[in-house]
């Protein structure tokens, strides 16, 4: 499950604009602003949480669901280590 926050957040920390994340996991633009603009827990069919999550994933950003071990043992996101050295890098 990814909430809405969080794909607003996920999509902030890899600079990409909305119309960048939907040519990315293959969505449509207003599919992709119709998630963003959910309240709490995106809605949707599988193929297309899929292909979002998979994106998100891909680009190096790692969901955290509720529950998983994090500072503050809420919802969130973060890059992984090996995302972070490449964007200081300035590798895609």
């Amino acid at each position: 499950m990814i909430t809405a926050a969080q794909l607003r957040a996920a999509r902030a920390l890899l600079g990409l604009d909305q119309r960048a994340l939907a040519g990315l996991s293959g969505l449509s633009l207003p599919t992709i602003q119709r998630m963003e603009a959910s309240d709490g827990v995106i809605r949707g069919n599988v193929d297309s949480l899929m292909k979002l999550v998979g994106a998100l994933d891909a680009a190096g950003v790692e969901l955290i669901a509720e529950g998983t071990a994090s500072e503050s043992g809420g919802r969130g996101v973060r890059l992984r280590a090996t995302a972070r050295r490449a964007a200081a890098e300035g590798q895609p």
